[in-house]
């Protein structure tokens, strides 16, 4: 393993393990990304400041793994619900930019140091906003992403009437999930019929800071 202050070598050596195949372009986004993001979380709270993992891990490549299980196409849509300091979205919008994501969170301080990102990076595929879940009228995702900010039936209440006819909640997730997804499959059954069915992937094998870890996909 790389030394940990080579987060570059760190998280291209991470994703050839994984198969994730990305440009020199990206790996070198991502690198700085994790740096901004770093920089902004001295300034206001984005990610614990108490880590036990580079942030290059623990957050960024901890976001792309989501690629393991979603492809992103072309056109797609994707909302990154309660983002934080965009948390998966801007991991996921560098290395898939033939997809659009809106980050939103309804603490205004994180969206201004998303935006801030977002445009150092210069990133066209990404928007953030500032505002509830429940602001969102009229528009519509192929796909919902989010990270640890709520349970899952409450995600799956938020991203029913946003989600296309076939669309999918993404989530990373810690902990027993037997409970979260059991009730989030009775309150399917019971009001808005959304989700169908619920996959649950551990990726504690990827690495032992994962343990624990798992990435939940609800469906239509």
């Amino acid at each position: 393993m790389p030394h940990p202050q080579q987060p570059h070598a760190i998280l291209e050596a991470l994703c050839k393990e994984q198969s994730l195949a990305l440009t020199p372009e990206m790996l070198d986004k991502l690198v700085e990304y994790g740096r901004l993001l770093e920089e902004w979380n001295n300034k206001i709270n984005l990610i614990s400041r108490k880590e036990d993992a580079p942030i290059i891990i623990k957050h960024i490549f901890h976001s792309l793994l989501i690629t393991q299980h979603h492809t992103f196409q072309t056109g797609e849509k994707v909302l990154d619900l309660g983002t934080g300091g965009g948390l998966p979205g801007i991991p996921l919008a560098i290395i898939a930019p033939q997809a659009t994501f809106l980050l939103v969170d309804a603490t205004g301080k994180k969206i201004t140091a998303c935006q801030e990102m977002i445009a150092t990076l210069k990133l066209p595929n990404v928007t953030a906003r500032h505002l509830r879940v429940e602001e969102l009228h009229g528009e519509t995702f192929h796909t919902i992403v989010s990270r640890q900010v709520a349970l899952l039936n409450k995600l799956c209440a938020y991203g029913e009437p946003l989600l296309h006819a076939k669309g999918k909640l993404i989530c990373l997730k810690g902990g027993s999930l037997e409970q979260e997804i059991k009730q989030s499959l009775e309150a399917s059954q019971k009001h808005h019929g959304f989700p169908a069915r619920v996959e649950e992937h551990p990726i504690d094998e990827v690495s032992p800071i994962f343990s624990e870890k798992k990435i939940v996909i609800a469906y239509r």
